[in-house]
């Protein structure tokens, strides 16, 4: 079972099981030196822990973060950085039907093919949206020495089910406008939006049903010229981070699908020197991404989140083991919606991405 990446400067390893003794990362190659904030690490961190509000899950957990290595004085040493999270409120009875009976839309099933039978299932074991906390602590490390760059990332919800929140401005949008952001207790631009989301995910649960939702991130202040075409530009990067957030079902850059519906002469962003000599683009409809490499415009990406598997409502499911047909009520404490909480995974991953991507090129370093 792999759960390390590696994919250019940084070098990044997740362990534990949701139901386990703890969960945790190594990550490595960090550069030394570099001053670490733990009150902002864990302000950072308490955006993505459970049990905070009424739209997630019941699961309390303080999600402090244990160093083991790597971080001395406050500052990096150089080595790898690990850190351990203790597991407290776990329900493991709740999923005991789980080692024969899959639940639908989740691993269960694939998970004891894969692993034989000998897959933690409790609380969905490495399977599960638990495995986070330690990815979100990684971005926070990484997002505060790519912030002394100059390189800010912010993300909010951008639909629920019908209702859309304000859009990024992918064009202008500033580093203040990703602070003001963070500060949101409901992760949109716009409140009203955010209330008539909250009241899909409540009633959502109330009926012991989940929705699943999109999230916009975008990025400022990332250098032009980083990156590398083919399979190792930034876009591949972010994805192949983004694509370990369970529940991640879609992604797109810029204009992404949408300019499937646009003529060249309308998706083609127009160069333009500005008064201060940096080469800009009119629109940003390439995300800030150009052949894999940073055009020094706003990165931009979206990112689909599908409803939380985990649902109380009576389901037609199978006994792999016996092979035979069963019906399956869920028990245990879930999102109803998970993506509320996935916001700041989303930015941990391009955070990672980002420091990745200039360590890798000797950039700023």
């Amino acid at each position: 079972m792999s759960s390390t990446w590696n994919n250019g400067g940084v070098k990044l390893s997740v362990f534990g099981e949701s139901h386990g003794k703890g969960i945790g990362v190594v990550l490595d190659n960090i550069p030394a030196g570099q001053p670490i904030d733990f009150e902002k690490i864990k302000a950072f961190m308490a955006r993505r822990a459970p049990g905070n509000d009424p739209t997630t899950t019941a699961r309390k957990e303080s999600d402090e973060p244990e160093i083991m290595s790597g971080i001395h004085n406050n500052k990096t040493t150089g080595a790898p950085i690990c850190a351990v999270i203790r597991n407290s409120d776990t329900h493991s009875s709740d999923y005991s039907q789980m080692a024969t009976l899959a639940r639908p839309g989740h691993a269960d099933y694939t998970g004891f093919l894969r692993y034989k039978g000998f897959n933690d299932v409790r609380g969905s074991g490495h399977f599960s949206g638990r495995l986070t906390a330690p990815l979100v602590f990684a971005g926070a490390i990484c997002g505060q020495i790519i912030e002394r760059l100059g390189v800010y990332v912010g993300a909010h919800l951008y639909s629920i089910m019908d209702v859309i929140d304000k859009p990024m401005n992918t064009v202008a949008i500033t580093r203040d406008d990703i602070l003001a952001l963070r500060q949101k207790k409901f992760p949109v631009i716009d409140d009203q939006a955010g209330e008539k989301m909250r009241e899909q995910i409540l009633a959502a649960k109330h009926n012991a049903d989940s929705v699943g939702a999109i999230i916009e991130c975008c990025a400022v202040g990332m250098p032009a010229g980083i990156g590398s075409p083919m399979f190792d530009g930034l876009e591949n990067t972010i994805a192949s981070l983004i694509f370990g957030i369970p529940a991640v079902k879609g992604l797109e850059f810029g204009a992404g699908f949408g300019a499937t519906k646009m003529f060249g002469s309308q998706n083609n962003d127009e160069f333009y020197v500005d008064d201060q000599g940096n080469i800009l683009t009119e629109t940003n409809y390439h995300g800030g991404i150009l052949g894999g490499i940073s055009s020094g415009m706003p990165i931009s990406l979206k990112v689909a989140l599908k409803p939380t598997s985990s649902i109380g409502i009576p389901q037609r499911t199978v006994n792999f083991v016996k092979r035979q047909n069963e019906e399956i009520i869920v028990k245990g404490r879930h999102d109803p919606c998970v993506a509320v909480r996935a916001v700041p995974v989303v930015e941990s991953c391009v955070n990672i991405a980002l420091l990745s991507q200039l360590i890798d090129q000797s950039a700023l370093f």
